[in-house]
């Protein structure tokens, strides 16, 4: 199986497990046609984003956006068929009428956006022609959606659009909306900044379609054979080496894909089964797999497409995220590490990858086409250049590194590469483009700061418990939402209530230090009339806390800048982003609903929830690196700083993992097993050096006790064989 079916197998798989139905097989004049059109969409992208604006202006802003679903509506609808049927003549009236349905999306998409115009000179009023164009355009991207994804994020999106337009009126509370006009609805929904084709659609057209054309790119030069074969060389001979193979090939895979579905059909087929013949269980195989391709979401440089609605949401560079990501990403595949480590020693597994290559010549061979695209990329980047100029040059980097291994990529490998980057961005754009009707809703009618306010309100001011609250509403969203909508629609809703506690907790801080200027006592006696001399000296953190709590946030917005600098309120805001973007992956994961889990179960043919439940076990640093975020200066402290918390957590995880599993080298019996959870939990405490001292001695007393009682085992067993 040569390297295009092998890629295209497993994208297949993977749209098929996400898909509502699955993907259409092609072949003769009709795979020609979807070929061409993917290939003339991935040129259209790149000549935009390097040259658009000095071209036309159909290359740039809105229009640029409705070119990129106008191209992407059409090859999704010959992608996801309306409807499977059986019979040769069911097929070709289904064809047809796919075809034709992808054609009117795509030209009504450009005959709306042409009349924009016209539409203002209007005074913002639509004729009749434009009504039906601009209700046809929103109902293909409902339905184009609902073949990729499902019914969820339809639903959502009608409930929505009826919610401004409707209901909204008719509910009391905090929710009630007296509701907007139906053309206003359409109008907005199509020309906002927030709507369709706004900056949801823009992140989708430039950042997002090139880096996943840069990592078609990579993948169609052979970087996926070259991650497998890397990871078997520097890790299959160890204890639980193809395990560790597994972690360390998604972790690689995630930089250049982004999707974890796919990270798991297309590095799981080699892992999995090289997992359970050396001798792990095949559930836990399969659970290793999914937790660890759920984590290439999390791994810098590329991140998914979560990392540049980030950016756009923050307005914080593209770079200064991958940059504080890395890290974090590398205590969670550590994590999952552990565990592989802990599961080998318990069953005393020993690797049977024997024939693996040597690491020496897996980077002779095919290091250039990988390590040097994307240090092109980290270099581009460092040097202030755009993430879409830096994806463009590194995509021709990877053709010219390809001539210097056995992949060389000629003019058929660069047109299968353009074709596949399409190919892979159809279910992302199209759904980004959709997510856009909820998120101009949300900004419309203010629901997401009426949310915000509610999670303040329930969390009672409590940071832990709003996290709480939202990894419960992310793994709600997550069950019909693929991560990257979960993601928008969390930051949307909850993101600006977590970042003011964020920034109360460091406001805490400063007031019981004392350090609060006196411009900021002055406005705080607007709450407080005695908070003049109150906080002119340093105050319990107790008091300081319920003193934060009873000042009205119109009171405490005026304060921020004043006590904190605002390296600190970006790093809040960044934090909030991450935490959010953190718990968003679950989903992949968590039962009942974790399609990740599922494939990698297809693959190693065991019980999906089950399956599920494994790698939701494994995936527990997903969970605990956003408790740092929120408490700690993983964000935004200095080196030192951000390097001990990478090294408490990463001590801490492993004390964790020993504690669930029991097992270090050596068993634990229950009393260590309690010791050692209590110095993890000791050791990811935030701010508590002591506790992190004793924590950490604790563990390293353990460990070391356990290495010798698995040496005495191992000798003891040496001796009984030999007699």
């Amino acid at each position: 199986m040569n390297q295009d079916t092998k890629q295209q197998t497993a994208d297949d798989e993977a749209a098929g497990a996400v898909a509502a139905e699955p993907v259409r097989e092609f072949a003769g004049p009709m795979k020609a046609v979807f070929v061409a059109a993917c290939i003339a969409i991935s040129i259209v992208h790149v000549v935009a984003n390097l040259f658009g604006p000095v071209l036309s202006e159909w290359l740039t802003g809105i229009k640029f956006v409705g070119l990129h679903f106008a191209g992407l509506a059409f090859v999704c609808a010959l992608r996801y068929p309306l409807v499977q049927v059986e019979s040769a003549r069911g097929q070709r009236v289904v064809l047809a009428f796919d075809i034709a349905f992808g054609a009117a999306a795509a030209l009504a998409t450009i005959a709306i956006l042409a009349s924009e115009d016209a539409i203002y000179a209007r005074g913002v009023h639509l004729a009749a022609h434009e009504w039906g164009l601009a209700i046809f355009v929103i109902v293909a991207a409902l339905e184009l959606t609902r073949r990729a994804t499902g019914w969820i994020i339809p639903l959502i999106a009608i409930a929505a659009l009826t919610y401004v337009s409707w209901w909204g009126g008719l509910i009391s509370g905090v929710f009630r909306f007296s509701g907007l006009t139906v053309e206003t609805v359409v109008f907005r929904s199509i020309f906002a900044d927030e709507g369709m084709f706004g900056i949801i659609g823009n992140i989708s057209a430039s950042f997002v379609f090139l880096f996943i054309l840069f990592g078609a790119f990579l993948v169609r030069s052979g970087a996926g054979d070259f991650i497998i074969d890397l990871a078997r060389a520097l890790a299959g001979r160890f204890t639980g080496g193809p395990g560790f193979v597994a972690v360390f090939a998604s972790g690689l895979t995630g930089t250049i894909s982004g999707s974890a579905v796919a990270n798991t059909v297309s590095t799981g087929v080699i892992t999995i089964p090289l997992m359970k013949r050396s001798g792990f269980p095949p559930k836990f195989a399969a659970g290793v797999e999914a937790a660890s391709s759920t984590g290439g979401q999390l791994m810098p440089p590329i991140m998914g497409a979560g990392a540049f609605v980030m950016a756009s949401y923050t307005q914080i560079p593209y770079l200064d995220i991958v940059a504080v990501s890395f890290l974090p990403a590398i205590v969670y595949f550590l994590s999952v590490a552990f565990f592989v480590r802990i599961e080998a020693k318990r069953h005393n597994l020993v690797s049977t990858d024997e024939d693996s290559p040597r690491a020496l010549d897996v980077l002779r061979r095919g290091g250039p086409a990988f390590l040097f695209p994307i240090g092109l990329l980290i270099v581009l980047l460092m040097r202030g250049f755009t993430p879409t100029y830096a994806a463009a040059w590194s995509i021709l980097a990877v053709i010219a590194a390809s001539w210097i291994t056995p992949n060389r990529m000629g003019p058929r490998a660069i047109l299968d590469a353009l074709s596949l980057g399409a190919r892979n961005m159809i279910m992302t754009g199209v759904l980004l483009i959709t997510v856009g009707l909820v998120v101009n809703v949300i900004a419309m009618t203010g629901v997401g700061n009426t949310f915000s306010l509610m999670i303040a309100d329930w969390a009672g001011g409590n940071l832990f418990v709003a996290i709480v609250l939202i990894a419960l509403a992310s793994l709600v969203l997550g069950m019909g939402l693929p991560v990257t909508a979960a993601y928008i629609v969390l930051a949307t809703l909850s993101a600006p209530a977590l970042h003011i506690l964020i920034q109360n907790n460091h406001l805490i801080d400063a007031i019981a230090s004392g350090s609060v200027p006196e411009a900021a006592r002055m406005v705080f006696m607007l709450s407080d009339p005695e908070a003049l001399t109150r906080l002119a000296a340093p105050m319990p953190v107790a008091e300081a806390r319920a003193l934060v709590s009873a000042t009205p946030q119109e009171v405490l917005s005026l304060v921020y800048d004043q006590v904190l600098d605002p390296a600190v309120v970006t790093a809040a805001l960044l934090s909030a982003h991450l935490i959010i973007f953190w718990l968003s992956q679950d989903s992949n994961v968590t039962p009942p609903v974790c399609l990740t889990a599922f494939a990698a179960a297809a693959i190693a043919k065991t019980p999906p929830m089950a399956t599920g439940l494994t790698s939701w076990k494994l995936a527990k640093g997903m969970y605990l690196v956003p408790i740092l975020f929120a408490y700690t200066n993983f964000v935004g402290g200095t080196p030192m700083e951000v390097m001990l918390i990478f090294l408490t957590a990463t001590v801490g995880v492993y004390a964790l993992g020993a504690a669930i599993e029991g097992h270090m080298e050596a068993p634990l019996n229950w009393p260590l097993r309690i010791l050692v959870g209590a110095a993890g939990v000791a050791l990811m405490w935030p701010n508590t050096p002591v506790l992190e001292v004793v924590g950490g001695f604790g563990v390293l007393a353990i460990l070391a006790w356990s290495i010798r009682q698995d040496r005495r085992s191992s000798a003891s067993g040496t001796a009984s064989g030999t007699a």
